[in-house]
């Protein structure tokens, strides 16, 4: 499976390292990965790879979807 978040797309970047000697060398950053069960419109689970990020918008989402039907 690819480093890929499934709802936003979101992948590695590449950056460099650098030293106190200011020699730069190649890295990849990686996204902050999660695997969460999401229930699908159907009814079935499905777990997939999400970043953080995502999926703490969509708990936000959720929480004031919940909040405006109180």
């Amino acid at each position: 499976m690819a480093r890929r978040c499934e709802v936003s797309g979101k992948g590695p970047l590449v950056a460099n390292n650098v030293s106190h000697a200011n020699n730069k060398t190649k890295r990849r950053q990686l996204p902050n990965l999660r695997s969460v069960k999401v229930t699908l419109e159907d009814g079935t689970t499905r777990r997939i790879k999400i970043a953080a990020s995502e999926y703490r918008t969509m708990k936000k989402q959720a929480a004031e979807t919940a909040a405006a039907a109180v």
